[in-house]
């Protein structure tokens, strides 16, 4: 049945063509494959970049306009007048020591990210080889090491996602649900591309935006044109 669903997908439209970005985002609802659950749209763009060296790795975050459609649970390792202002930004968990003691006797992952603060990373450090086995060690680079919790909480919560290539020069990453409308998709794919062209390396030679790639879970790929990225005139896709 699978089968059958994904041939129909690609039915009517030509899968060696790249289309911009708005033409691409609105391909998405005909190449859904799913009817029972609303399916995640990942972008997967391939970078000319060479990961084993460290002035060419590109790691960062971007808030997606228009939300990814599914909501982070944020916990926040900071002193109590930090905490505190996590969770009035709308944290679901904020505190210090007592945190750090569940995660490591309890082996407790109730949350989706952890935020801390400058002066409590010497204390989360102590965890963090459970931490970073799963990609949850906080880091400056895409703003889960930070003093202004009300500003990250805020982002995490409105839709920020975080990215690192990977050692092919790849990055995947979600951008919305099947569901989105066009514009929105649009809209969130265009935020991600122009921060990878903002986080650029000096030292990246040739092309850098090789290619883009959007899909829902089970769908296939749809190739986006990245002329216009590469050239700078990014207002040119949307």
């Amino acid at each position: 049945m699978a089968g059958k669903k994904y041939r129909k997908a690609i039915e009517g439209w030509d899968r060696a063509k790249k289309y911009t970005v708005a033409e691409a985002a609105a391909m998405i609802a005909r190449t859904k494959i799913s009817e029972k659950w609303d399916e995640t749209v990942d972008a997967s763009v391939r970078l000319g970049v060479n990961p084993k060296y460290a002035d060419q790795m590109v790691r960062g975050s971007v808030v997606m306009p228009a939300g990814t459609g599914k909501t982070k649970r944020v916990l926040v390792i900071a002193k109590p007048d930090k905490a505190k202002e996590a969770l009035d930004a709308g944290a679901d968990y904020a505190g210090s020591d007592e945190y750090i003691k569940k995660i490591a006797d309890e082996n407790w992952f109730e949350f989706d990210t952890l935020v801390a603060t400058p002066d409590m990373m010497v204390q989360v450090g102590k965890i963090g080889r459970v931490l970073g086995p799963r990609g949850l060690m906080p880091n400056p680079k895409v703003g889960t090491v930070t003093a202004d919790v009300k500003k990250a909480v805020s982002e995490l919560k409105a839709g920020r996602v975080e990215f690192r290539v990977e050692k092919a020069g790849i990055i995947q990453t979600p951008i919305g649900k099947a569901s989105f409308k066009p514009e929105a998709l649009a809209q969130n794919l265009s935020a991600l591309l122009e921060m990878l062209m903002k986080l650029k390396p000096q030292t990246a030679k040739g092309t850098y935006m090789r290619s883009v790639t959007i899909s829902t879970t089970h769908g296939p790929g749809i190739k986006v044109d990245t002329a216009a990225y590469a050239a700078g005139g990014v207002n040119d896709q949307q």
